[in-house]
């Protein structure tokens, strides 16, 4: 069965280019030229993806996003035409999995089209025991941290970068194998991005616990250790 993909965008011209572009390689394709009308639709739960504007009338793409996520899981692809690194962090920290900066080469968007339902369907079917490192402990089916039983509230993209950190526990991580693993593909140039979360990460479980969890080794990467 093909796959639905949901495409929230107010420019009609990049629309249209955009649904021949996906039909063309197997996928149905609803068009929504509005904010509110694309959340109404996408909470139908009818669709496998979101690919979402952020500009849009009626309704932004960031608030049709916050009040998606409120009740669907489903995997949201943010589409911008402003290169502000805010606006990324923004989209990521509400919930999206990935975002693409117009004008861009439809065979990027298909890429990343691919890897969002390729960790979605993993999401789906897998069932993983809880991971436990010294104190902390992180449970991937409830989607909750703890550290010595108090609760640590993450944003999806800490979680999911945390998550792959205490998966190889005792292991040096390099900055391109985490955005390849965690992100699902490679931000050129853009490794950064992985110290910012990162920093997040430490700003809410080794500084708030005064513990030395998330290790860094200079010119490599990151690694978890269990103790103080």
């Amino acid at each position: 069965m093909a796959e639905k993909i949901l495409l929230i965008e107010d420019e009609e011209k990049l629309a249209r280019m955009v649904e021949l572009e996906l039909r063309y390689e197997g996928y149905e394709v609803t068009k929504v030229f509005d904010g509110r009308a694309g959340l109404e639709e996408a909470l139908k739960g009818e669709h496998d993806l979101v690919l979402l504007d952020i500009m849009l009338p009626v309704m932004s793409g960031m608030e049709v996003l916050r009040r998606l996520r409120r009740e669907s899981k489903i995997p949201v692809i943010m589409l911008t035409a402003r290169d502000a690194v805010m606006d990324k962090v923004s989209g990521l920290d509400s919930g999206a999995e990935d975002y693409i900066t117009k004008p861009f080469a439809i065979e990027e968007l298909l890429a990343r089209i691919r890897a969002a339902l390729r960790k979605q369907g993993g999401e789906e079917t897998q069932e993983t025991a809880a991971l436990v490192c010294g104190a902390v402990s992180l449970d991937p089916d409830r989607h909750e941290v703890s550290v010595s039983g108090t609760a640590v509230e993450l944003t999806r993209r800490e979680f999911d970068l945390l998550r792959y950190l205490m998966e190889h526990k005792g292991k040096v991580i390099s900055r391109e194998s985490l955005l390849d693993n965690v992100w699902g593909f490679d931000f050129v140039g853009e490794t950064n991005a992985v110290d910012v979360y990162i920093r997040f990460l430490r700003a809410k479980i080794d500084e708030v616990f005064d513990m030395k969890f998330i290790h860094t080794v200079r010119g490599v990467g990151y690694v978890i250790r269990e103790g103080k």
